[in-house]
């Protein structure tokens, strides 16, 4: 009986607390949120924030716990989420472990920046003021770590100082870069020239690497502030100009993933090798359409097929896109890994996929002659450009043909032609494909899309993977067909989504901020130009002034500059349209193969068409991390070509080139050559005897006393001086001879 007594003494006391805990819960105003998230769900970060600014000073945690009602065995699970608290900077503990809320420290949170020069900035995320970092600031950091700083005064070049207060989460765990022995001790010197601290190494760490070798160090104690950071060599890359080190490089500076784990690969290859009778369940039978892919020479992943016929006075468009979600589902082993990659990289070569190659070359590669899944979007569209409906659908397939941009060129442009017997009864699909995209491009005149013409160049290679010339590529009437296509897709799958009130992760291009809006028209004023649309232009008002502007002798320069008061585009739940494309509503539909934001858009699709909804997480978080691995890729192939570069240049050092400036900054001007299409710097030193002036907003260097002028688009004659392949930098100086003969 005693027992039983005690027993029900700590059920009432249970339920007591239970009854208190879910009392206090009822006041959390993100109570519904977290019920759907958790079935044991604790007090939401804004209510354990609102809870600790309510209480005016810090906090401990067990009285915290007591004023959430969290009870006993919900402990460990709250102090989970109050750790994550303190790494994402929402709170920190003081010197007596009370908890305490970083706003109300007047502190702030932020990435570092580092800069080559030991100093470097903290990028706030409130996006305010960066704070500058001296290099005694520096010593406690690396580049990318997360921090919480205090603001300090103005320095002596009148910039905001700040001092870090504590580290929130450290971005290097591995650095590449070159082994360096000095005065006997090893050093690794960091690829990432934003980390300037060198990475000691202590004798017995070297991993049998030689002075000069390009390693990857482990970092094994992270930096202090009066001791630098040390760590030990764990891979052996090779020599500088191996060839592909670029790209091993680049892999590993931005922490790109090169290669899938044994447990992915197990799983990718229990796939069938194509598709099978119980997949065509509820799926309509495209297989007698003539539906066709349109990709560059060299791709292996066709992620798209189309086709369209004439309706009526208009067209119906099929655009059907590889059905990736049907093999790779939510929460197994292959969908976290292309979450953790986001993209697939492209470098010159190489292409480092989101998916394992049975799929993005295989079993969801659009190849011809074959049977494939699919997710079609067919759309009535007018003879003006609408889109007058459209319907989703999942379907099977069958590509008539895999055909490039070169070859649906020639055929566009001369339908009786060589190239058209190849492909002989696709040409009149390709005539109806080309009189649509007409209609299309009226349409896009229309709501004044913003279309900016830039040269793009191709890389070709001799046997040892070094560049033996760089051509530009033109941009035909097929590339432009399919863009179309795609854009008008995209579209629908926005619209699909948005009627629905389904969340989605849209493809957001927010127009120019004020201060980038007032340098431009600064600058277009010298010129007698104007861009119209008051404090909020549209794309339209681009539209217009780049149309009144293409036939001058200086679009080049004009073009650039108003591309560069644009801000870049993200991903993101918040809908607040596309400004460069002028869409009130954008995402991204047609290229799951090798974008992970596509593949949940399909997934979301088909949960609507089920009557259903579909939860990836946190929207948020998941745009933040994909327009991020977005950026990393770019970052990496950006490096990787100018290596390439580098490389090319190193023997014709002495040789003489004409050439536009297409950078100014405060040191000098980049030029990029014509017909090379390389790109390197005239330091302020070479520009003459003169003390020069950097103007931001007229994007020009003045000389003081000479009055001479150096601008964004401006012609010069240069002569190559300098190649480094380890900085992957090159130097010019002027060509005096070139500039008196003028």
């Amino acid at each position: 009986m005693k027992t039983n007594k005690k027993t029900e003494v700590i059920r009432r006391k249970k339920s007591t607390a239970s009854t208190r805990s879910k009392d206090v819960r009822s006041n959390d105003p993100h109570l519904e949120r977290e019920q759907s998230r958790y079935e044991h769900p604790l007090p939401s970060r804004e209510y354990i924030l609102q809870v600790l600014l309510e209480q005016g000073v810090p906090v401990s945690e067990d009285r915290l716990a007591q004023l959430l009602g969290v009870v006993q065995h919900e402990m460990d699970t709250f102090v989970r989420r109050l750790a994550a608290m303190e790494r994402s900077g929402q709170i920190m503990r003081n010197r007596k472990n009370a908890i305490c809320v970083v706003e109300k420290l007047d502190l702030v949170n932020g990435r570092v920046q580092g800069h080559p020069d030991g100093f470097g900035f903290l990028i706030r995320d409130d996006r305010g003021e960066d704070l500058f970092l001296n290099p005694g600031e520096m010593s406690k950091v690396l580049h990318g770590d997360r921090v919480v700083a205090r603001e300090g005064g103005l320095n002596a070049r009148g910039r905001r100082e700040g001092q870090i207060v504590e580290v929130l989460a450290r971005a290097n765990k591995k650095v590449v870069g070159r082994l360096i022995n000095e005065h006997g001790i090893g050093v690794v010197a960091p690829e990432d020239r934003r980390i300037s601290q060198d990475i000691l190494i202590p004798g017995g760490a070297t991993g049998g690497a030689k002075p000069g070798q390009v390693v990857v160090a482990e970092i094994i104690e992270q930096p202090k502030p009066h001791a630098r950071p040390i760590g030990r060599i764990v891979e052996v890359l090779g020599k500088y100009a191996d060839p592909g080190m670029e790209i091993e490089i680049a892999l590993r500076k931005h922490d790109l993933p090169q290669v899938f784990s044994s447990d992915i690969e197990k799983s990718a290859a229990k796939f069938p090798a194509g598709v099978v009778e119980k997949d065509l369940k509820g799926r309509v039978d495209l297989r007698n359409l003539s539906l066709v892919t349109i990709d560059g020479e060299t791709a292996k992943d066709f992620d798209d097929a189309v086709h369209a016929e004439r309706n009526g006075k208009g067209f119906r468009l099929w655009v059907a896109i590889a059905d990736v979600s049907h093999y790779v589902q939510h929460g197994d082993a292959i969908n976290h890994e292309a979450y953790l990659r986001g993209n697939s990289v492209y470098f010159p070569r190489r292409v480092i996929p989101m998916l394992p190659e049975v799929l993005s070359n295989g079993l969801c590669s659009l190849m011809p002659k074959v049977d494939r899944l699919c997710m079609v979007c067919e759309m009535d569209i007018s003879m003006h450009g609408d889109i007058a409906g459209y319907r989703f659908y999942p379907a099977v397939m069958h590509s008539r043909a895999r055909l490039n941009y070169t070859q649906v060129a020639q055929v566009l442009e001369n339908a009786n032609g060589e190239g058209a017997c190849e492909i002989g009864h696709l040409v009149s699909d390709l005539k109806s494909l080309h009189a649509l995209y007409h209609c299309l491009i009226k349409a896009r005149a229309l709501r004044g899309a913003i279309d900016f013409e830039t040269v793009e160049t191709q890389m070709y290679f001799d046997e040892e993977g070094k560049i033996e010339r760089i051509v530009p590529t033109q941009r035909n009437d097929a590339h432009r067909v399919i863009e179309e296509c795609m854009l008008a897709a995209n579209v629908c799958a926005s619209d699909f989504l948005s009627v629905h009130d389904h969340p989605a992760l849209y493809r957001v291009h927010e127009g120019p901020t004020q201060e980038k809006l007032v340098v431009l028209r600064e600058f277009l004023r010298e010129f007698g130009l104007q861009l119209t649309g008051g404090d909020e232009p549209q794309a339209k008002d681009y539209a217009r002034l780049l149309e009144k502007i293409k036939t001058r002798p200086d679009v080049q320069l004009l073009q650039t500059v108003m591309l560069r008061s644009l801000r870049q585009a993200v991903y993101s739940p918040e809908n607040v349209g596309h400004f460069g494309l002028a869409y009130e509503s954008y995402t991204h539909f047609t290229s799951p193969i090798r974008r992970y934001p596509d593949l949940l858009i399909h997934r979301s699709i088909k949960a609507v068409l089920d009557g259903k909804s579909y939860d990836p997480g946190d929207w948020h978080e998941i745009g933040v991390h994909c327009s991020e691995t977005e950026r990393g890729a770019d970052e990496a192939t950006r490096e990787v070509e100018t290596w390439l570069k580098c490389y090319y240049m190193q023997d014709r050092i002495g040789e003489r080139f004409t050439g536009t400036v297409s950078g100014v900054t405060n040191f000098g001007v980049f030029v990029a050559l014509d017909q090379v299409y390389v790109e390197g710097l005239v330091h302020i030193s070479e520009l003459g005897s003169d003390y020069f002036h950097f103007d931001a907003a007229k994007h020009q260097l003045l000389g003081e006393r000479t009055g001479r002028r150096f601008r964004l688009g401006d012609r010069v004659s240069v002569k190559l001086v300098r190649v480094d392949l380890e900085t992957s930098k090159i130097d010019f100086v002027l060509d005096e001879s070139k500039t008196k003969e003028k």
